[in-house]
């Protein structure tokens, strides 16, 4: 989750530079001068009133871009797995090999609400919760 985090944070602040780097071009361009260039009264009426007719459509588009990027590469991916991990928990009988989150190898010998009761090679019992059921594996 945390790498999703920055990620955002990363992907917020470009559109936010890019956006802003637009902006200040358009404006420029539009009344032909820089950022260092002095100002009259006259000019900085002028200026203001074109900056303020920009075009929003643009960070929009990038936005609706961003929104699609993260869907189709972060969310849709993690509901789709998550779908199989549900799945995988549903089916889970007695007697199938299963491999937990800790990496304990073992057969089920009962199946319960929220827990399985796994039996490990030298015949010891262990009770995990459901969820921690990873993979089933072949026999």
């Amino acid at each position: 989750m945390s790498r999703m985090m920055v990620l955002v944070v990363a992907l917020s602040v470009l559109l936010l530079g890019v956006v802003g780097f637009g902006q200040a071009a358009a404006s420029q361009t539009q009344t032909g001068t820089t950022p260092a260039a002095s100002t009259t009264p006259e000019d900085s009426s002028a200026t203001s009133t074109t900056t303020g007719s920009g075009s929003i459509w643009p960070m929009i588009i990038i936005l609706v871009i961003f929104v699609a990027v993260f869907y189709f590469m972060l969310i849709r991916p993690q509901r789709k797995r998550q779908a199989q991990h549900n799945l995988l928990l549903k089916d889970l009988k007695r007697g199938d090999a299963v491999i937990t989150a800790g990496g304990v190898y073992g057969e089920i010998d009962s199946v319960g609400d929220t827990t399985v009761v796994v039996t490990v090679e030298d015949g010891g019992k262990l009770k995990v919760a459901k969820s921690s059921i990873v993979d089933k594996r072949a026999k």
